[in-house]
């Protein structure tokens, strides 16, 4: 029998799943050591593809931010494949606003159905449900390649 090569989502949750236990750590990206969500995206982005196709800026972890740019959906446009609301698999990212009028300042990614890896404060890296309460926050929905 031969190892069968895995599709691009499934190497992606794979990758994912391989950065559960990181501590949380603001602005970092490096597995086993720290990151926050968007470290864990750069990471799992690095593995998948190789080099980081840009240099995050420099962000605030405030998720009730209201006004400014959307600089994590608008780099989500950039460098993923958008995806139709509903349509998303394992091995997609969601993106959330996690107050009503607040910038999109989280991300995710899909892990199997109802289920989501993502970094969060205190709990670091780890694969969580994807309950109503984090649906209702999802605000864009993204797919590598």
């Amino acid at each position: 029998m031969t190892d069968r090569p895995l599709s691009g989502k499934a190497r992606v949750v794979v990758i994912a799943r391989s950065w559960i236990g990181t501590p949380y750590h603001p602005q970092a990206s490096l597995k086993g050591v720290g990151c926050d969500c968007l470290g864990l995206l750069r990471g799992v982005w690095r593995e998948f593809y190789g080099k980081e196709p840009e240099a995050p800026p420099p962000y605030s972890p405030d998720w009730g931010q209201v006004g400014g740019t959307e600089t994590l959906l608008d780099a989500a446009d950039r460098h993923l494949r958008r995806i139709e609301t509903g349509d998303v698999a394992p091995g997609d990212v969601l993106v959330f606003r996690m107050t009503k009028n607040a910038i999109a300042k989280h991300c995710g990614i899909v892990s199997g159905p109802g289920r989501f890896i993502h970094a969060l404060e205190g709990a670091g890296v780890c694969e969580v449900g994807l309950t109503g309460w984090w649906q209702k926050r999802a605000v864009a929905e993204f797919g590598f390649g």
